[in-house]
Order: structure tokens, then sequence, then C-alpha cells
């Protein structure tokens, strides 16, 4: 036994990690980043100043939530990259226990591994959390449309909370590491990175199951076509795909290999054959690191083309929100005070010396349904369930739209005209508690956005003859939802003409008048409202960059360390064909053939992703009030392209190393 004292085992960690730098100072690296990411993170959510934004509080919830999934993922990371790291180091483990060292000196040996790896991670990772913190406070404000003056601070509980956290995550990685080298004999971990060399058998059932799941994942989001069921069926569908992805690496891949090599004209050419024969063989180990190249690829996609969509697309999502400056809504006023509240409107405006434009009014009765087909159903539990054909319909006399509309439609006793909102409806018949209606004409326009763009359902407004139709719905609809039916609706919007200023303190005023006699009253201003936006939206979009940051970076990781492994593994293999007669050439053109069809896969399949995604993602933005399927498509072909450009440099420096380890 070997009676080692303590400065020997941290001479020998420090010489260990020097020697392995090649690994470890990525993870190093990588661990100062995710340090500095979440005391950023956690330092501007905490920040007092966020209190000082419009729509502070939503800002403070998005960047809260981003702290947990930057900390969540941080964690689930470096405890992956930690389990190659240790496979890569089991030889020499291996070896040092073999020569004599016992399990319980080589855990000294790693904890104080652990211990220099921490000290640097934690000391150089808060370090630049702190500088950097300011830098990234002012480009949140900057992306809000913000000013709020603040000198340097440093967030004390910040860094308690982020020093907690990674002092955790190295504990458990370091009592995972010991649990292995404790449980395994020194010849286990002699051959530890020779693990998986036997060829894999061909996993048939497995290879059914991913393409079922992918199936299914891609059916669910080409088939949804409601904002509601898009909603719920969103996380199904990813967990759908994620499965499938997994599941196709791993079985359907190597069954594909099996065919290429089942073809023997394609199989016996000499870099088909190295290629093929190399990836069947360790495909089991490639199949996860390809995996999760794949979702991590797919998942910055996503949040980098949605998150710029919606800032991008912020005066589209105004518009439709906001169809005017100012938006009124008045539940159940009496006939003859709907005048008088337009009376107070146009009085209050004139005060301010400022004139009503594009104004427009008109009463609605509105109650969910459940469609099916050209009928509607108002039972109460249904109509209040998650299934996608909940929908919000919409009350409206021909005289009332006719007003609003500047038109002159009729509509007969038995007739009605429909206006799709976020639906369709092509039906010639409109049935509705067990009367049925002719559908006289499906209307191409109406003012219908406002609080109903904000509805997660499908929207239709039905036009019908006059009041008795209507209060006659309204009695019948009441009798079903009794005390949760919504009353009658007065809905007023118009412009108005000066700056954002005054257009705040009139819309400001109209409500303080209102409101004396209505308290039920609510006004919506399209100027103020427009701060409290950039806050939600500008907060997406910082998430977002962040999220894609971080999911770049354990991108670039996971490729440069499977670089590393599969270098390491293939060694050897090409020292022997180069020995029986490959030149230097053909083992580079073998090398090259492999490494483009392994890391192709993953960007391939990430792309197919988002484009059976596409659809499911508009219906989702639209809830969010993005309708500009357009933008969203730019958006998402920008990213894709800047995406795989970074994919391809990050493959050109990582197989340099690759070349250098098989050379």
């Amino acid at each position: 036994m070997l009676n080692l004292n303590k400065l020997f085992y941290a001479k020998l960690a420090f010489s260990n990690l020097k020697k392995q730098r090649s690994i470890y100072l990525p993870y190093i690296l990588t661990s100062i980043l995710s340090i500095s990411m979440f005391y950023i993170m956690n330092f501007i959510s905490a920040n007092n100043g966020i209190d000082e934004i419009p729509g502070g509080d939503s800002m403070r919830s998005i960047l809260i939530l981003g702290t947990y999934i930057i900390g969540i993922f941080s964690t689930i990371f470096l405890f992956y990259t930690n389990s190659f790291l240790i496979k890569r180091r089991k030889k020499e483990i291996g070896l040092y226990n073999i020569l004599g060292m016992e399990k319980k000196h080589i855990g000294k040996m790693m904890f104080y591994e652990t211990i220099i790896v921490v000290t640097t991670s934690l000391i150089a990772g808060l370090f630049v959390g702190i500088l950097l913190s300011k830098l990234m406070f002012m480009l949140l404000l900057k992306i809000l449309h913000f000013s709020v003056p603040m000198g340097f601070t440093v967030s004390i509980p910040s860094l308690i909370i982020t020093g907690i956290l990674f002092l955790c995550i190295f504990f458990i990685t370091l009592l995972s590491n010991l649990r292995q080298i404790h449980v395994a004999n020194p010849i286990e971990l002699l051959r530890g990175g020779n693990e998986g060399e036997k060829e894999p058998k061909t996993k048939w059932l497995l290879a059914i199951i991913g393409i079922g799941t992918l199936g299914a994942g891609y059916y669910i989001a080409l088939k949804t076509d409601n904002p509601l069921s898009a909603l719920t069926l969103f996380f199904v569908a990813v967990v759908l795909v994620m499965i499938g992805t997994y599941a196709l690496f791993s079985a359907g891949s190597i069954a594909l290999l099996k065919a290429l090599k089942k073809n023997k004209t394609f199989y016996y050419k000499t870099k088909n054959f190295t290629a093929v024969s190399g990836m069947i063989y360790r495909m089991k180990q490639n199949a996860v690191g390809l995996a999760n190249i794949c979702i991590l690829s797919t998942a910055v996609l996503v949040i980098i083309s949605t998150t710029v969509s919606l800032y991008m697309g912020m005066e589209d999502v105004l518009g439709n929100r906001f169809p005017s400056d100012v938006l009124i809504t008045v539940r159940d006023p009496a006939d003859e005070m709907t005048d008088r509240i337009v009376e107070m409107t146009k009085e209050t405006t004139k005060e301010y010396g400022m004139e009503v434009q594009n104004f427009y009014d008109y009463h609605y009765l509105a109650f969910a349904a459940s469609k099916d087909g050209a009928s509607f159903f108002t039972d109460y539990e249904q109509s209040n369930s998650t299934n996608g054909n909940v929908s919000q319909l919409y009350f409206i006399t021909v005289e009332e739209y006719n007003r609003s509309q500047k038109s002159a439609f009729t509509v007969g006793d038995d007739e009605v005209m429909v206006y799709s909102y976020r639906g369709k409806y092509q039906e010639n018949e409109f049935k509705i508690f067990d009367k049925k209606y002719r559908v006289r004409a499906h209307l191409q326009d109406f003012e219908a956005g406002g609080l109903n763009s904000a509805m997660i359902t499908d929207s239709y407004y039905i036009i019908v003859k006059d009041k008795a139709v209507v209060e006659e719905l309204y009695e019948k609809a009441l009798s079903v939802y009794g005390e949760n039916m919504s009353d009658p609706v007065y809905y007023i919007g118009f412009d108005l003409e000066g700056s954002d200023e005054e257009i705040i303190a009139c819309a400001g005023a109209i409500q303080d008048k209102i409101r004396v006699d209505y308290p039920n009253a609510y006004l919506e201003n399209k100027q103020e409202s427009t701060e409290s936006f950039y806050s939600i939206y500008g907060g997406f979009l910082f998430i977002g960059i962040f999220l894609g940051t971080l999911f770049i970076m354990a991108t670039v990781l996971i490729i440069y360390y499977k670089q590393i492994s599969e270098g390491y593994d293939d060694k050897e293999r090409f020292e022997i064909m180069q020995k029986v007669g490959m030149t230097k050439q053909e083992v580079k053109s073998a090398i090259r053939s492999q490494i483009i069809t392994v890391f192709s896969l993953p960007i391939i399949m990430a792309v197919v992703h988002i484009a059976f995604a596409f659809k499911m993602i508009t219906k989702l933005l639209q809830v969010l009030n993005l309708t500009n399927v357009m933008l969203f498509f730019y958006c998402t072909v920008a990213t894709i392209i800047i995406f795989a450009i970074i994919y391809v440099i990050v493959y050109g420096l990582t197989a340099k190393v690759y070349y250098r380890i098989v050379k």
C-alpha cells in the first residue's frame, strides 16, 4: 500500500488535469459559461430596475422561468459531459489501481481534481457573470426600448444561489465518479474505453417504435388546426418526436448500416467499407450522442426563430391585439345609456383637443360552444373541455353590423352571415340550440380584434336578423350556463390623432369619466399597452438568445467530445488499415466520408423536425397574436442557414482534432 500524503494527491490531480487538458479544458469553459449565464439571469430577474418597466411583473416571471431552465439544463448537461470524462479516463484509473493505488487513494485524487475544477470554474464563472451582468441588463433594456439609470452592482443573493447550485452539481458528479470506480474492478476499468466494440444486433422492435412515435408526432403537428389544440398537444408531439429520434438513431441507424453492408456493390469500396464497418460497431454509443445533437439543434432552431419572429412582428402583434387606438368594452349597459357613453367619449376627446377617427361600435352576445361540422353544442362541460373543437361565438344584429361596417346587408328570419376569426367555417348551414339557419354569406372582413384576439379558441361572428333573435339565444344559453353566462357587451373602437403621450392621457381621462357611471367598463389603449408588449416579447427574445446560446454551447461540446471519442476509437483501426495496404490518402478519404455522414444526420433531421412542426408552431404563435406566417417562415429559414454555418464551422474545427488523434 502506498503511503501517500495530501500534497502528493493535489500534485497528482493537477498533473492529471494538465495532461488531460484536451478534454478537461472544454468542460471547464462550459462550466464557466453556464455559471456566468445562470448568475446573469438570476441577477437581472432580481434587479429592482425591472419594477420601473411597464409590464415588469410579466418580465420578471419570464426571467425567473429562464433562470430555472438554465439551472435545470446545466445540471443535466454537466452531469452528461462528466460521464464522458470519466469514461475516457477509466484506462488510466485502472492502471493506477493495478500499480498498487487503492480505490480510496484514487478517490482522494479525484476529490482534488474536482476541487481544482470547481474552484477554477466558480471563480472564473462568477467573475465573467459579474463583468457581463450590467452589459446584459443594458441589452435587455435596449430590446425593451426602455431606459433605466443603473450603476454597477453585485448581487450577493445571486452569488450565493449560483454558488450553492453549482457546488451541488459538482458534488453529485464527484459522487457518481466515485461510485463507478468503487464498483468496478481493475480489468473492467482497463476495458472501459473500449466498451461497445461488439457488433450490435438489429433491434427491429425499437426501430418500429421509433418510426411509429416519430410518425405520430409528425401527424399531430400536421393535423392540428386549432390554437387551443396546439397548446395542449404541442408537448405531446415533442415527447413523441424525441422518443422517435432516440429510437431511430439507435435502432434505425443500425438497420440502415446493415442494409448498406448487405449491398455488395456499395459496401466493397474502400471508403464505404471503412466508414460503414467503423460506424456499425459503435453505433450504440454514436446514436445517443447524435440524437442529443439533433434534439439540441432542433431546440435552438425553434427557440431562436420563434422569439425573433415575435419581436420582429411586434407591429403585426399590436395590430391584431389593438385594431384601434382606443377600445372600450362595457358589459350589459341599458340601450338608452349607450348614447351617453359615446357622448362622454367625444366630450373628453374635445377637451383634449383631439378628434375621434374611424369610429365604430356594436353590441354582441358571446358564449362558448363545441363545433361539429355545421353544428354547435352548448353542453357546459363539453364546451369548457380542452378538446380542439371549442369555439367562441359572437352574435350581432345585422343592423349593428351595417352601422359599424357602413354596409347594407339584409338577413332573413332563418338566415345568418358568418365571419370566421381564427377558424374555418365553409358550411352552408349553421345549427345552434336545435335550430337550423341558412348561411347567407361568409364575410371576409370585420373589426374582430381586441380582447377577442387574446382568445386561444377559434371565434365565429354570427350576424342575425334582429334583437329578438339575440334575446332568444341569450335565454337559451343562460339556461345552460347559468351564473357562468356572460352578459351582453357594448363594444367601441376608434383612433385618435396626436402623440403617444397625448393619446395615453386622453384615453385615461375617458376611462375615469366612464367608470363613474359604469364601473364595469374596461378600456384598452394601444399606445399605453405597447410598452407592456415590448416587455413581454422582448423578454421572450432575451430568454431565446440566452437559451439558444446555451444549447449551441452544449451542441458544440457534444460534437467536440464525440470527435475525440471517435478519434481514439479509430486510431488503432486506421493504423491496422495502413499496415495492410491502405494509403494515407485513402485513410483520410475514409475518415472524411465517415464523419461527414455521421455529423450531417443530426442537422438534417433537425431541419425535418422543424418542417413538420412549422404548422403547429404557427398555431402557437397565434395565441401570442402573431399571424404573419411568412415572417415566421423567413425567420426560420434565416435561423437554419445561420445555424448550419455555425454547425459546419464547428464540424471543421473539431474534425481537425479527430484527424490529429487518428494520425
